[in-house]
């Protein structure tokens, strides 16, 4: 009866063990980056394009690159930023303006959307492509989950969906 019990309080722990180890393991592969490292990779990244706002940092899995940096410049347009682990730039390429938006468009759109996910980060604005739909903008909720919020001419929210 002993050595059952110790068989199986030793299956319990190497469990409990291997479980931690893949929540650990879950837990490290997310591709956001936080804290420090996102703080120096992002501004890496502001100082590469000569000013703007970071709008995502992500861990890269190209080889050679360590980050992905996403950053909104001034007007309004905005760059992929791609960095090595000391944080050279290896290759920064602008993102085609939309041009159907204006500065305040894009603003009063980031205004509804920001309403709508309370605490949120606009990562994208784009004209709507669908009937009736004037903005599609992307926001990154506090607790990490991206919503896609549709907005008609007037800034008002149509929908409002999580992404999978």
């Amino acid at each position: 009866m002993k050595t059952k019990r110790v068989i199986l309080t030793t299956a319990a722990v190497a469990a409990l063990a291997v479980g931690g180890g893949v929540w650990a393991t879950a837990a490290y592969a997310d591709p956001d980056v936080s804290g420090s490292d996102r703080d120096r990779a992002g501004n890496a990244a502001v100082q590469a394009v000569g000013g703007g706002t970071v709008v995502d940092v992500e861990a890269s899995d190209d080889q050679g690159e360590a980050y992905e940096v996403e950053v909104r410049k001034p007007d309004g347009s905005e760059v992929d930023v791609k960095l090595d682990k000391d944080l050279k730039v290896v290759t920064q390429q602008a993102e085609a303006a939309d041009p159907a938006l204006t500065g305040a468009d894009r603003a009063s759109a980031e205004k509804a959307a920001l309403e709508a996910v309370a605490g949120g980060t606009v990562l994208g604005v784009e004209a709507g492509d669908d009937e009736g739909v004037a903005y599609e903008v992307e926001v990154r909720s506090a607790d990490n989950k991206e919503w896609d919020v549709e907005l008609d001419p007037a800034f008002k929210v149509l929908t409002k969906n999580a992404d999978d």
